[in-house]
């Protein structure tokens, strides 16, 4: 079977993970890349064996033959490469924030739907082994139907070491990190129809909020709270561990620090560890967002040759966006987020 010939665009600190992923999927392999700073293009292009190599993305587009292209950029440039990669009728993933406005997010998604182009955004943190087993769980019935969630992402881990970019920011870790913690919480109960949020700056030497927490009406009927920060000391940093407690009609599922699920439901209690596998490439204590970011790109692979849309489709991606906006919003204004008045 011929592999989908695809390309990465952005050499930056996070897409060799990316291209360690690549790599390892039989499907599809990276055959140009591209990135204004021709330092981290010889980097990238020598660690992987990539001797097509481009400093303008237009330039990529015109001399290759594509099936797919991963952007890795930071925002900013996410709209116009989206815009350029339809135009030339490519699939395309677009790491996230997907885009610096909702405005600019519903353009891209509108893009992609005209030229008939998929559009996957890496949004990797529902495909950590350990998030997928708590959905397992909950699709079993095990604990019956779902009424309270926390999604919990605390640490006190420098971040800024390896991204200074986060900050100087006016927007951090809602945008960041909360994301993706909001996102989990669509993931396992369901869609949102209210937020509420409150944030803080605790670090002085950054930008933006370094605190958030969120609590979400699901259309369900379930109640979540989603707390960040990276401000929070512990005895053993959980970093980059996301800590889950969901309570329903017949049961509790608990996803704790390293690990560990404990499960009491219908069939009684178990413990369980379920750490994320240790990818050759991989180190410590990334190696859950790394395997993530294998397991999404090979979902990509397989939608591709499969012709079905992704799970974090550009369209799905909307309604978590739209809650790091209500986020902001709801925060500033101290008042409850209606989602419907902004998916409109």
């Amino acid at each position: 079977m011929a592999k989908l010939r695809g390309a990465l665009i952005g050499c930056g600190f996070f897409a060799v993970n990316q291209m360690h992923a690549w790599r390892d999927i039989e499907g599809a392999s990276i055959v140009a890349i591209c990135d204004r700073d021709p330092e981290r293009l010889r980097i990238v292009g020598d660690q992987f064996g990539i001797s097509k190599r481009y400093t303008d993305a237009a330039a990529m587009f015109a001399g290759e033959t594509l099936d797919f292209v991963d952007i890795a950029t930071t925002v900013g440039s996410h709209r116009p490469l989206v815009e350029m990669a339809a135009a030339h009728r490519v699939p395309v993933i677009c790491q996230k924030p997907f885009a610096p406005t909702l405005a600019d997010a519903k353009a891209m998604v509108a893009a992609c739907a005209k030229a008939d182009v998929p559009l996957m955004v890496h949004e990797n943190f529902r495909w950590q082994s350990p998030i997928q087993a708590v959905r397992t769980l909950l699709d079993s019935g095990e604990i019956g139907t779902p009424f309270f969630g926390r999604i919990s992402f605390r640490s006190a881990y420098d971040v800024f070491s390896g991204q200074p970019y986060l900050a100087t920011g006016k927007r951090f870790i809602i945008e960041d990190l909360g994301i993706h913690i909001l996102d989990i919480a669509r993931f396992l109960l369901g869609d949102v129809s209210s937020l509420i949020a409150r944030t803080a700056r605790i670090n002085p030497s950054i930008a933006g909020e370094d605190v958030a927490t969120m609590l979400m009406d699901h259309e369900s009927g379930a109640t979540s709270v989603v707390d960040c920060s990276y401000a929070t000391r512990l005895a053993v940093e959980p970093f980059p561990e996301t800590l889950i407690e969901i309570d329903g009609s017949d049961g509790t599922i608990r996803l704790a620090q390293g690990y560990q699920l404990t499960v009491t439901g219908k069939s009684g209690t178990t413990v369980k560890d379920i750490s994320p596998p240790l990818l050759a490439w991989a180190s410590r204590p990334w190696h859950n967002i790394q395997e993530s970011v294998l397991a999404i790109q090979r979902h990509w692979v397989d939608c591709l040759l499969g012709g079905k849309e992704p799970a974090t489709s550009g369209a799905d991606n909307l309604k978590t966006f739209a809650l790091v906006e209500a986020a902001y919003a709801g925060a500033a204004s101290r008042e409850p987020v209606r989602m419907d008045e902004l998916l409109k």
